[in-house]
């Protein structure tokens, strides 16, 4: 995941007058409407008249992880999307900004012109996991993005894909690729969920296999098990590509292993934190540039 600059408004994307880089797109869409998909996921999905220039985007990338960069407003304030970020910055104190929450794009339906977005919830923690469980239709929703360049190679003799539920829509998208475009594909998903009641249902290539790691509750370091899982598991002949991704410290394992004990090289990788336990966004995001957020030793 990546910080993302402010935007102008939803349409510009011409450099500013004074040169420099030019503000990112920012999409305004609507709440369709929300699925609870399992006990502590809810889909959001969105559609409206921005859809149009997200799918442009969107499909250019042609990635599995695409993600977004939702920006959350104090609604004491009345803002109206899309934000100006750049004279709210000159009006508002710094605690008073949007501010931003990133989240994979689980799915894009061209046809009926919506976006999908999934949402871990546990009860009122956090910010984005209760607003989704509340969302109603008609509430306008804006964002940054989308952002990820990570897709299932065709090269690759041998797939392995691991991570937390924050991973399970990407990890559920490369699958569903895999399965439409590389039915041939073989490896491996880890996929750590809270329980049973967790799981989802997906399509993958039948050399996929789809392995569910249930903790038995909330997420602690002394509790998560994917890591232990992917050390153990023995991979498949040839060339291997690994999606990793998930809490942080956990990542950080994960990653020492392909590298320094598997001898994957980094080329063969993606490997990145979606969040930190015991940070809130702000603190993981501003983290990135510390040592305790590196996920790579030369980053």
């Amino acid at each position: 995941m990546k910080n993302d600059d402010g935007a102008r408004n939803s349409a510009s994307t011409a450099a500013p007058a004074g040169g420099g880089r030019p503000p990112r797109p920012q999409t305004v869409l609507e709440v369709v409407r929300t699925e609870q998909l399992t006990p502590h996921m809810v889909r959001v999905v969105l559609g409206g008249d921005g859809f149009a220039a997200f799918h442009e985007r969107w499909a250019a990338k042609r990635a599995t992880d695409q993600y977004i960069k939702l920006l959350f407003a104090d609604p004491a304030l009345r803002l109206e999307p899309p934000y100006d970020m750049d004279v709210l910055r000159e009006r508002l104190a710094p605690e008073q900004m949007p501010v931003r929450r990133t989240y994979t794009v689980r799915a894009v339906d061209a046809r009926a012109q919506t976006v999908a977005v999934d949402f871990v919830v546990h009860g009122d923690e956090g910010l984005a996991g209760p607003w989704a469980a509340q969302a109603k239709p008609g509430e306008k929703v804006a964002f940054f993005g989308p952002g990820g360049a990570y897709r299932p190679d065709e090269d690759a003799d041998w797939h392995v894909l691991a991570g937390d539920e924050a991973a399970l829509p990407a990890l559920a998208a490369a699958c569903e690729d895999m399965a439409a475009r590389l039915p041939q594909a073989r490896g491996v998903a880890l996929i750590e969920v809270s329980g049973e009641q967790d799981e989802q249902e997906f399509a993958a290539p039948e050399g996929v296999q789809v392995r569910w790691l249930h903790r038995g509750g909330d997420f602690s370091p002394q509790t998560a098990l994917w890591v232990d899982a992917l050390e153990e598991l023995e991979f498949g002949p040839g060339r291997v590509q690994a999606f990793v991704h998930g809490e942080r410290e956990q990542v950080k394992r994960a990653r020492r292993h392909l590298t320094d004990v598997r001898g994957l090289d980094r080329r063969q990788l993606s490997v990145s934190a979606y969040w930190a336990h015991g940070r809130a966004e702000e603190a993981f995001q501003a983290e990135k540039r510390e040592p305790i957020g590196k996920i790579f030793d030369d980053d």
